[in-house]
């Protein structure tokens, strides 16, 4: 039976993308403290560090195992469709998600 295991500088970085992630929340965290025009739920943070995660685990994966050419439509279609869904669940563009 084969198992699949992640190489230790594979955990590693996932571990940096969780620190990243964290440190990435804590500027609205430190804004919602000092102002009121923040209003972040719990919800908010745990929806937004989960795009936050899965986006800069996906590039992590692009990085590592795209080779060159395609990789740049890989990393593009990744950027987009997480600026698609941070605006979708800000605003609701199109399907009124987040508001």
């Amino acid at each position: 039976m084969s198992t699949f295991t992640l190489s230790p500088s594979t955990q590693l970085s996932f571990k940096h993308v969780a620190v990243a992630t964290i440190g990435l929340l804590l500027i609205p965290f430190t804004a919602g403290l000092f102002t009121a025009q923040v209003n972040w739920s719990v919800s908010d943070f745990i929806v937004m560090g989960t795009l936050l995660f899965i986006t800069g685990s996906v590039l992590l994966v692009t990085f590592r195992y795209i080779k060159r050419p395609a990789r740049f439509i890989a990393v593009s279609l990744v950027l987009l469709s997480f600026l698609y869904l941070w605006i979708e669940l800000a605003v609701g563009v199109f399907f009124n998600l987040g508001s």
